[in-house]
């Protein structure tokens, strides 16, 4: 796909403009996307992923979801002259100090590799009973303008650890975090469901405000 010009390109049915979401996640894209379809925020606006834009995926070097997400939305902001939201988020263990937290995509080293992830998670916790598996989703996101002004939102999601991975819905660690409220992991629930609970949802339902400004 081409970049778009920064104020976007004329058509028929008036202003054409995108919104770069700051992820390589075709998951993230498509459940971020919903959220804020959902919460009115898109209107004539075209969402697209930075991969789609060519846009690599800068360093997340901050120690704070709020570090990573303002960094991947300016870098992103930057590259194509377009308004774009980054996020950040990660699985949060109180048994574990609040670990994985921002290395959550790489807990067990390679950068998203779900699956072992879960597992090195899931034994570490093996012995936790069940009063000690609290643990949340956290979510920090940022809309960065490329001419200047930023807008941030946080989100959490309470819950508690299963033993062994459940279902086939999401992604990350949705298969073995519970939410309060409820018997079946995120990974069980139904895609409407989840992002009216989520971290994601909460932060970019706060968010969207400031994305419909863009086009209102």
């Amino acid at each position: 796909m081409n970049r778009p010009p920064a104020g976007g390109t004329a058509s028929a049915g008036g202003a054409h403009r995108v919104l770069v979401l700051a992820t390589h996640n075709a998951h993230k894209v498509r459940e971020l996307r919903a959220i804020l379809a959902e919460a009115d925020a898109l209107g004539p606006l075209e969402v697209v992923g930075a991969s789609e834009l060519g846009v690599a995926a800068p360093l997340e070097d901050g120690l704070t979801f709020q570090e990573n997400a303002l960094l991947k939305a300016r870098f992103v902001a930057q590259a194509t002259g377009l308004a774009a939201v980054g996020d950040d988020s990660g699985l949060c263990v109180a048994a574990l100090g609040g670990a994985p937290g921002v290395f959550s995509a790489r807990w067990a080293g390679g950068h998203g590799d779900d699956a072992a992830n879960l597992a090195l998670l899931l034994d570490q916790l093996r012995d936790v009973p069940e009063k000690g598996r609290a643990a949340w989703f956290e979510c920090a996101a940022v809309l960065a303008l490329p001419g200047g002004g930023e807008h941030a939102a946080t989100g959490r999601m309470e819950g508690r650890l299963a033993y062994e991975p459940r279902g086939a819905g999401g992604f990350g660690y949705d298969p073995i975090l519970i939410p309060d409220g409820f018997n079946v992991t995120s990974a069980e629930l139904e895609p409407g469901q989840k992002n009216a609970i989520s971290h994601r949802g909460k932060a970019f339902r706060t968010l969207a405000p400031a994305i419909r400004a863009l086009w209102c």
